[in-house]
């Protein structure tokens, strides 16, 4: 009897013991669930629940609120007959959202640029896709290059002069109505343009004898296009992943032309990583306005399956975004990630890379940090009577150009 007390005894103090050690575990600010807040008891989702926006960032139909504001956007351009090859590219947004639910503003530090883009001073929110028709490329530009004006006008809600945008292809032929609306608020731009394929390919090319005004508007020749609408800085455009094949050497003649200087995925052999980056630094004014533009099929296939016109012997996806975070000094104005296809993809690898990738392109822009009207204004006139009048001035055509 004398035992059995004296083991009851024994049970009872390990069982207190382990009730205080575990109340001590308690963090100091628990707060019980009848002092809890609605947004703390069912504001927060796990990365596999809730809507997909990207990153579960806040979301609004911006073309359908023009009081909305923000600093940066991610608008999805759900648009794919402009290919050449296989089609799909119109849910490369839907697959881009759902392969970026790890990411939120709670877990969103990166370490690579040492910032959490999604909780800076930046307002970065999802503005939905843009629609766009599927049976007509020509209304499918002027839906794009409208919805892609719209946006840009939008107010920012700090200190930039003009909201940044990050589209999700979509086919890369998204980024005409880029350029042209960014050509109007900057002046001529700088691309970047990441990619296997050159894209600047006359439709004089095409291995057909039908043509029409409609038909020079593809995924290969819009670069074309935007270098004879002069809406491209020239000599100070840069390919980057070159691996294609190509119709003859006349190819890289009409390139020259163009005035881009090209980087194969083949120099990161002899050059390494470090001098791609300082050449594409060299060829990009400082300064000025640069459109960063990624085809995911610059990565090799092995690593992105998913795309439309893969070539094999890219990039590993990890030396794509280490080029990417040595560009985080240039004055990036916009940017995408395009041609990511779903229905060839396989356990999300081509929408992961591609999600990762936008982050990446996000980083850059918060960490940059905000540009002043003076910094980025096309007009030199303006720039002038900023200098000769200062702030108040610089107030005035601010407000006025938004």
């Amino acid at each position: 009897m004398k035992l059995s007390n004296l083991v009851l005894l024994a049970i009872a103090t390990i069982v207190t013991a382990h009730k205080q050690e575990h109340h001590q575990q308690e963090p100091e600010s628990f707060i019980s669930e009848e002092d809890a807040t609605l947004e703390q008891l069912w504001g927060q989702d796990w990365p596999y629940s809730g809507i997909n926006t990207f990153a579960h960032l806040p979301h609004t139909k911006c073309l359908l609120d023009p009081n909305e504001t923000f600093d940066i956007a991610v608008v999805g351009m759900p648009f794919d007959t402009a290919v050449t090859y296989r089609s799909g590219a119109r849910f490369g947004p839907r697959a881009l959202r759902a392969a970026s639910q790890r990411q939120n503003s709670l877990r969103g530090y990166n370490f690579r640029a040492d910032i959490n883009p999604y909780d800076n001073w930046a307002k970065v929110i999802d503005c939905g896709d843009i629609p766009i028709s599927p049976m007509d490329n020509g209304l499918a530009l002027k839906q794009m290059t409208k919805g892609y004006e719209n946006l840009l006008n939008h107010k920012t809600a700090g200190e930039e002069a003009y909201p940044k945008l990050i589209m999700l292809g979509g086919d890369h032929s998204i980024i005409l109505p880029g350029l042209r609306n960014l050509y109007k608020k900057y002046g001529e731009i700088s691309v970047i343009h990441f990619d296997a394929h050159l894209d600047t390919w006359s439709p004089k090319k095409y291995p057909s004898f039908w043509h029409s005004d409609q038909s020079k508007f593809t995924h290969g020749s819009m670069l074309w296009m935007a270098y004879e609408e002069g809406l491209l800085k020239h000599k100070s455009n840069v390919h980057v992943g070159l691996r294609s094949r190509l119709t003859n050497i006349e190819d890289y003649e009409d390139d020259d032309a163009q005035g881009f200087y090209r980087i194969h995925a083949d120099d990161i052999m002899e050059e390494g990583l470090n001098r791609i980056a300082e050449q594409i630094i060299e060829r990009v004014p400082k300064d000025g306005p640069v459109y960063i533009s990624v085809d995911i099929d610059v990565i090799d296939p092995g690593l992105a399956p998913g795309t439309g016109t893969p070539e094999v012997g890219g990039f590993l996806t990890r030396e794509l975004i280490y080029l990417i975070r040595k560009l985080e000094n240039l004055n990036v104005v916009g940017a995408d990630l395009v041609e990511v296809s779903p229905a060839f993809d396989h356990a999300e690898i081509t929408a992961l890379a591609g999600s990762q990738i936008v982050y990446e392109l996000i980083t850059n822009m918060v960490k940059k940090g905000p540009l002043s009207f003076k910094d980025t204004v096309k007009d030199a006139r303006i720039i002038q009577k900023i200098e000769q009048y200062g702030q108040g001035i610089l107030n005035q055509v601010d407000d006025m150009m938004h």
